[in-house]
């Protein structure tokens, strides 16, 4: 009867050895997941903070007159009177 409860024990200490070991386990590997997660929005958001700088400059001088000039060149294909335009065509 010793003997019974002795192992009995042991094996309730062991199996609560095994779960608290797959447990850690799989907390670990969600963990893991969730830093690979943290990267990508970190850089995401790095990008995305880049390119509101960079919508900040165009916003502050989007008035100006040669950011005009340049649109209507590039967009609407427009020039000022008696300017010369070169077209490079190459093979």
């Amino acid at each position: 009867m010793k003997n019974i409860k002795r192992f009995i024990k042991w094996l309730i200490i062991i199996a609560l050895v095994i779960y608290s070991l797959v447990t850690f386990i799989n907390q670990q590997k969600i963990l893991n997941t969730y830093a690979t997660n943290k990267e990508e929005v970190e850089s995401n958001l790095q990008e995305a903070k880049k390119e509101q700088e960079e919508l900040g400059k165009i916003k502050e001088n989007i008035n100006s007159k040669e950011y005009i000039e340049d649109a209507a060149r590039e967009e609407l294909d427009m020039y000022l009177p008696n300017e010369r335009v070169y077209v490079d065509q190459q093979n």
